[in-house]
């Protein structure tokens, strides 16, 4: 019970992340700010998954994927923003 009730407050805090860079976004025009978007609505998606599914099912480590994409999402955007910054010195 505990653990669903964590996941469901981890799924808001990660939607609430979401439309946070969404709003940035929406203002700057930065695709940073959407794949952070993206990176953190991929992270609640996977705090739902966790809380719905039970602990001792089988398919459980394959949640930790989507958890892996929205990190390397991160990563991405990191790198594509250090790249396009060194073409306008």
């Amino acid at each position: 019970m505990l653990r669903s009730m964590l996941n469901g407050a981890l799924a808001m805090a990660c939607l609430a992340s979401a439309l946070f860079f969404l709003r940035f976004w929406k203002q700057s025009r930065d695709r940073l700010f959407s794949f952070f978007s993206l990176a953190f609505l991929l992270m609640a998606v996977n705090a739902v998954a966790a809380a719905l599914l039970d602990v001792g099912d089988e398919r459980r480590h394959y949640i930790y994927v989507v958890r892996l994409l929205a990190f390397l999402l991160i990563l991405y955007a990191i790198w594509d923003k250090n790249r396009a910054g060194r073409g306008s010195e």
